[in-house]
């Protein structure tokens, strides 16, 4: 009979960024209150399921996301440098239509290939990384489910390629908020399903519908 693994993939909840700059993989952005609760949603919301192995990325924000689910489950998460944020070279900068970094003319060269992107790591190294943590996880996790805490592009790219959309596309569309669960079906080692869940769906800040997603 074949095996049926759930790999759930969490973006982290809110981060405190008084400034709104793009935190990338800047270290000492830690998350906000509003995000340890929406961390603690999860964690309730997950609380029944079959979830035998956890994995986070390396970034404050990610483990403190993690904490309360590893409470739940009395598990101990791998960290993961496979499920970091993506580099990118506008960190530590602002980087909203208007407002930010994109009024500098010295910036627009990075915007030159928004295929690969040309301002950060590439798409197709960026998918592998990510799908070779999930099939770690899924072989960990075999019969059963995992969990990871990464970030909003990463998951985003790794599910747009799984499902076969390009890479390129408009940040402020992705289905990919804060402390949502994107999850991946498995029979064996082929992924038959893919669902999304926003358990904290109540606790989302309103968007500013003229800023970039930022470092997620």
């Amino acid at each position: 009979m074949t095996e049926t693994t759930v790999v759930h993939l969490m973006r982290h909840g809110e981060v405190h960024n008084p400034t709104g700059v793009l935190y990338g993989r800047i270290p000492d952005f830690h998350l906000s209150d509003l995000g340890r609760r929406m961390a603690e949603r999860v964690a309730e919301h997950v609380a029944g399921r079959d979830i035998v192995h956890l994995v986070s990325s390396p970034l404050e924000r990610a483990q403190e996301t993690m904490e309360p689910i590893a409470k739940t489950f009395g598990l101990t998460p791998d960290l993961d440098e496979r499920v970091i944020e993506a580099a990118n070279q506008f960190e530590g900068k602002k980087f909203g239509v208007g407002d930010g970094a994109l009024r500098q003319p010295s910036a627009w060269w990075l915007l030159r290939n928004p295929w690969k992107p040309s301002w950060g790591e590439p798409y197709s190294q960026l998918v592998r990384r990510m799908r070779d943590a999930i099939e770690t996880a899924r072989e960990k996790a075999a019969g059963h489910e995992a969990l990871i805490v990464s970030h909003q592009l990463p998951i985003w790219i790794v599910r747009s390629a799984i499902e076969g959309r390009r890479m390129l596309h408009d940040p402020r569309k992705r289905q990919c908020s804060l402390a949502s669960l994107t999850s991946f079906t498995f029979h064996g080692d082929a992924i038959v399903s893919v669902g999304y869940a926003e358990p904290a769906k109540d606790l989302l800040p309103v968007k500013n519908p003229k800023k970039f997603a930022g470092g997620a």
